[in-house]
């Protein structure tokens, strides 16, 4: 009975020193690597998070009795007297979109193991991104300092606004804070020839599908919380 108790035992050990074995060197599962499954299901949990947050202001939205804000005039700017609707948010998005297109061209060359091209391109896909976030802060500061705008509270309408707002927008902002700092690090990695010796420059495309996927998710907060 012990013996048969011990076999089982040493059978699971084996098992879970294989598990991590297979893991840590990056073995493929189900014809893709590790690395690039746990960023598929990291971002499919993700789309839940989003989705939920999305689902949420479209009730708040639809079931408020209380004036929405225009878009079209809370987030104008006013350049040279005259008020400049949603350019701000037209150019963030612009900004995003043209960094998502810098992302594919850095796993394009990645693949063809260009190093240098392939750094400089995710350095500069970070830029864009950190232009982004500054762009979003100005927007931040511009609500609740000139026009009054809290999470608690909103003098334009509708009280939601704010906490939606500051919510949906800053758990994206989070999102590409966090995809800024994660690109620099691959870039330099790429730069300093760390993928070099094994050739495999995988890392950078796993970036690639978070990057992306940060881009598709401000495509959907534009289209409904600054068009609708």
């Amino acid at each position: 009975m012990n013996t048969s108790v011990s076999s089982v035992s040493g059978a699971a050990q084996d098992g879970l020193r294989g598990f991590v074995a297979d893991w840590s060197s990056d073995k493929e599962a189900f014809k893709i690597s590790w690395g690039k499954a746990m960023m598929w299901i990291f971002l499919l949990s993700d789309t839940f998070v989003f989705s939920c947050f999305l689902t949420g202001y479209m009730t708040v939205r639809i079931s408020t009795t209380a004036p929405w804000p225009n878009p079209s005039h809370v987030f104008a700017l006013n350049i040279g007297g005259t008020e400049m609707p949603l350019i701000l948010i037209a150019i963030m998005t612009f900004v995003l979109i043209s960094s998502s297109g810098l992302m594919a061209m850095a796993v394009n060359f990645a693949y063809q193991r260009q190093r240098v091209r392939t750094a400089v391109l995710m350095f500069a896909t970070a830029a864009l991104g950190a232009c982004f976030v500054g762009m979003q802060a100005f927007e931040w500061t511009k609500l609740i300092v000139e026009e009054g705008v809290r999470p608690w509270g909103n003098p334009m309408g509708a009280p939601q606004f704010g906490s939606v707002f500051f919510m949906i927008t800053g758990f994206h902002g989070l999102h590409v804070s966090i995809g800024v700092i994660y690109l620099l690090v691959v870039a330099w990695k790429v730069l300093q020839g760390q993928y070099e010796k094994s050739g495999n420059y995988q890392i950078v495309e796993i970036a690639g599908l978070y990057w992306h996927f940060v881009d598709l998710v401000w495509v959907f907060i534009f289209a409904l919380f600054y068009l609708w």
